[in-house]
């Protein structure tokens, strides 16, 4: 299952039925489960971490060191889950100890060719990264969120679950879940995604009237909130929680 001209560090840690293609290097300190197939190509960088079932085409290169200045060589960490795909050209960078010294990707996540995560970016579930999407430093992405072609991520933004970010959308500050990006602004709830994975009328109702409490009536962050308590879905829930805790504020 190991392609004679790979090159494997004698302390990776690879189950036995992992493929591993030609011309591909694994580092120190790996690990790789099983399922996982490993492209021609491909570089999968020391003190990574890849669950069961994962698939990395040509030429990704994998928990390689950061493009931190900071950096100084320590055995930072990149955690990957399992069924994710990483297409052409994928780049994931490992953590800091500026961080919490790892990198983390949830599970069956889907990332098109050229995206990069960069050190100490923690995502969720079933995530969409279009083709150059790209994240700086100390992101951390919810769940179901999609980033469409050439979105960029500023660092030590956060993304809410379940998010749209459109085509070439520059983001610099936090994006609340649930919430539609168009053009470098908030462009109403992401209603046909929330309706696709199951969400109620009576939920997306109630989201859209939270939007409006954020967005449409001219409210302060805290007195948003404060409209947006009087409802008990957990959904609405956890935009409250979200803003509450949005350290870089939100998108406005």
């Amino acid at each position: 299952m190991i392609h004679p001209t790979a090159i494997i560090d004698p302390s990776a840690n690879i189950a036995e039925d992992v493929e591993i293609g030609p011309y591909s290097i694994v580092g120190k300190e790996v690990s790789i489960d099983s399922g996982t197939v490993v492209g021609p190509h491909v570089v999968i960088g020391s003190y990574t971490t890849i669950g069961k079932n994962n698939r990395f085409f040509q030429f990704s290169s994998i928990g390689e060191e950061n493009q931190d200045k900071k950096y100084a060589g320590e055995p930072t960490r990149t955690i990957i889950g399992d069924g994710n795909v990483f297409r052409e050209c994928c780049t994931v960078h490992r953590g800091t100890v500026q961080d919490n010294s790892e990198t983390r990707i949830g599970n069956n996540g889907w990332f098109m060719a050229y995206t990069h995560i960069a050190h100490d970016c923690v995502l969720g579930d079933n995530i969409i990264m279009s083709n150059n999407a790209t994240l700086a430093g100390h992101v951390h992405v919810g769940d179901h969120v999609i980033l469409s072609g050439f979105a960029k991520i500023h660092q030590f933004c956060k993304i809410g679950a379940h998010a749209f970010i459109g085509m070439d959308c520059a983001i610099s500050k936090d994006i609340p879940p649930f919430v539609l990006v168009a053009e470098n602004a908030p462009y109403g709830l992401n209603s046909e995604g929330l309706k696709r994975r199951g969400f109620s009328a009576e939920s997306i109702s109630e989201l859209k009237r939270a939007y409006r409490s954020i967005y449409r009536k001219s409210l302060k962050t805290e007195e948003a909130i404060a409209e947006m308590s009087e409802s008990s879905d957990p959904h609405v829930q956890q935009m409250i929680e979200f803003l509450q805790n949005a350290n870089r504020g939100i998108l406005r």
